[in-house]
């Protein structure tokens, strides 16, 4: 945001404006903790800008955003009762118990009392109250009258509620006021802050983007609440940028592309969150895997297999049930024994459907003796496993409750530990790179000191994490730094990898890992001849093939490059005199392995193009009178280039070239 771009009559209630003459400038760092403006600083502190356009920055813009429209909710709707309003990413929600759903007429006069509560420039005011005193002002707040309860307890922070982070932590219990140009406090919020100085400073690049329902606290047992979100920008034109991005996304929507490329689909039948892939999304999904199996054997990896379900015991030695029972489908009860007048013989057992492979692959390497010698020991393993989660959160393939990973679990001695990560981050970016992703920065996953989620042993963390830190800053890609989202057993590396369009996904993780193999008791003979404990490394390189298969298509918008397309190439005749001839090169092709077909209905050429190109097939072969004289094709791409009278054997070669080299053929020059 510009010096031109802000208000030139905003009155900045602190000397911390001074101390930063860049107008930019919104918010600071005392002590390395982000405060606001008006906060009080000594020579003794530690004092650092936070300028709008910061990752902080856009954070605290959003959540101030966030304050606007639910002050501007209560002043359409009084009755409203206020949730949590926390910043997302490129935007921020706000929660609201209402009797009446919201409306879009709704949706435009919120929109316009923001605009009104922004021009009034209300400064936010931040205030340290007790927990009585925030309840005695916010008596009417039901919602957050129980998060005051949470507050500095087990579930407080970022566990009390999705979101909740923002507004109540371990330490002191805040409230903003809102605070007019006379003086006067015209609404007020639960708040741990910070905020921009005034409303004025919410600017113009914002607007609301939809409403939807959300459950308090992400639990369906509690009371369903209206979900109102919105995005906030520095600037006009980074708002326009940002719905341009919105608009070519959901063009590429991999839910929408799936049902339009007939490639998958979700039955109702079956359930939420369990899909079934077509044949043309069958075929993609296979060439993945099986390029994936090939990469894999190339590398050193064994390949194993698991049961879909196991016993309950399984999980408490690994310490899921502890930690991630939440997640789990509920278990069955099964191998109870009853005789002919009803009384149990036997009693049964608690069997789980497996959320994860890394148990099993700890039995494998204990069931026998293990030495050194056989360390690095890769077990791979496409395992499917099933996650119970939350149905609101469910979203296409991206989250599903049944899942394949494509799993691996690597043993290793302690002083192999920084050469197998090395070796396994290698493999993960050179594999991604040849399915078309070559963006990539990485994050660094550590523990959250003190919370009881983190099991083990301190140092071992430690050196854990310096080890991943490490091995990430060697590969010369930005690390960012993820405090708090490690494994409960490990920390880890995230490979985020951007898009065609610039979005961020989640990719390939790995883990480290001291626990697992003390839970199992796991251990190989050393040089020595003395039993030692394998250091273990967790490495998905897709994440679950669900997922990869979604971003690969949303990252193509379903034009894949030939070798993972459906349908590879079509025969396409000028009439059907030409057929005979389009079929013998596509039986050639065929006999190659290559995905390839002639189209033999009654509609005109041109009207098959058409029908092809929407279909994204990559390569159309033309045949007409010339093409036939000369034992020769013309090919047709996707953007409507040719290459005319191409020789049959020269036409096959470079159609198995592109297949070969993984080559996205979208005009004539990316064949050349």
């Amino acid at each position: 945001m510009s010096d031109a771009e802000l208000p030139s009559d905003i009155v900045y209630p602190t000397d911390g404006f001074t101390l930063f003459p860049d107008r930019s400038v919104i918010a600071m760092r005392v002590d390395g903790e982000l405060r606001d403006l008006a906060t009080t600083v000594h020579e003794t502190h530690s004092v650092e800008p936070v300028t709008v356009d910061s990752a902080d920055g856009l954070s605290i813009l959003r959540h101030s955003a966030a304050h606007v429209l639910a002050q501007a909710v209560q002043r359409i709707r009084p009755q409203a009762n206020l949730g949590i309003g926390p910043p997302v990413a490129d935007g921020f929600y706000y929660d609201f118990g209402v009797i009446d759903p919201f409306t879009p007429e709704d949706l435009k006069a919120i929109k316009k009392e923001m605009e009104r509560i922004i021009r009034e420039g209300q400064r936010f005011t931040r205030r340290v109250v007790s927990a009585d005193e925030a309840r005695a002002e916010l008596v009417d707040e039901p919602f957050k009258l129980e998060l005051i309860g949470l507050q500095g307890g087990p579930g407080s922070g970022a566990d009390a509620a999705e979101g909740a982070a923002a507004e109540i932590g371990a330490g002191e219990l805040t409230i903003y006021d809102n605070v007019d140009r006379d003086g006067v406090t015209v609404w007020k919020d639960l708040c741990r802050g910070p905020h921009v100085p005034t409303t004025r400073l919410v600017g113009n690049g914002w607007d609301l983007t939809r409403v939807a329902g959300a459950y308090w606290r992400g639990s369906e047992r509690n009371p369903q609440l209206q979900r109102i979100y919105g995005t906030a920008w520095p600037t006009k034109d980074e708002l326009r940028a940002y719905q341009q991005r919105i608009a070519e996304a959901a063009r590429r929507d991999h839910r929408k592309l799936g049902v339009e490329l007939d490639l998958f689909s979700f039955p109702d039948e079956i359930g939420p969150g369990l899909s079934v892939f077509h044949p043309k999304g069958g075929i993609i999904r296979y060439e993945i895997e099986r390029y994936m199996r090939e990469r894999l054997l190339a590398n050193g990896y064994d390949v194993v297999n698991s049961p879909h379900i196991t016993k309950g015991d399984l999980f408490i030695t690994s310490g899921h049930l502890q930690w991630y029972a939440e997640g789990m489908y509920p278990p069955m009860q099964l191998d109870e024994l009853v005789d002919a007048e009803g009384n149990v013989t036997r009693q049964g057992q608690e069997y789980y459907l497996k959320p994860m492979n890394c148990p099993f692959h700890n039995l494998i390497f204990r069931s026998r003796g293990r030495s050194y010698r056989e360390l690095p020991l890769r077990l791979s393993e496409f395992g499917s496993v099933y996650r119970y989660e939350k149905s609101g959160t469910l979203s296409g393939l991206t989250r599903v409750r049944g899942m394949t990973q494509d799993d691996t679990h690597i043993y290793v001695t302690a002083d192999q530990v920084k050469d197998e990560l090395t070796h396994s981050l290698d493999f993960v970016l050179q594999t991604l790179r040849d399915y078309g992703l070559n963006d990539f920065y990485l994050e660094l996953s550590t523990k959250e000191e003190g919370n009881p989620k983190f099991i083990g042993d301190d140092g071992l963390w430690a050196e854990a994490t310096q080890t991943l830190r490490e091995v990430a800053e060697a590969s010369g890609l930005e690390l960012v730094p993820d405090p708090g989202g490690a494994a409960f057993y490990g920390p880890k590396i995230s490979v985020q990898a951007r898009d065609a369009i610039g979005r961020t996904w989640q990719m390939s993780t790995i883990q480290l890992d001291f626990n697992q193999p003390e839970r199992f008791e796991l251990e190989y003979t050393g040089p020595d001849g003395e039993k030692h404990r394998p250091v273990m490394i967790h490495r998905a390189l897709f994440g679950s093939i669900e997922r990869f298969f979604a971003i690969l298509l949303e990252h193509y918008a379903g034009a894949f490059p030939v070798w993972l397309s459906p349908v590879q190439v079509v025969g396409i005749p000028v009439a059907e005199e030409y057929a005979a001839h389009l079929s013998g090169i596509i039986s050639e092709l065929r006999a190659g392995g290559v995905r390839a077909e002639v189209d033999h209905a009654d509609d005109r050429m041109q009207k098959k193009i058409r029908t092809h190109t929407t279909h994204k097939v990559p390569i159309m072969l033309i045949a007409g009178e010339q093409d036939r004289a000369a034992d020769a094709v013309s090919f047709r791409f996707r953007d409507g280039t040719q290459l005319n009278g191409v020789p049959r054997d020269e036409a096959v070669a470079l159609i198995r070239r592109a297949i070969d080299e993984r080559r996205l053929v979208d005009t004539a020059e990316d064949l050349a």
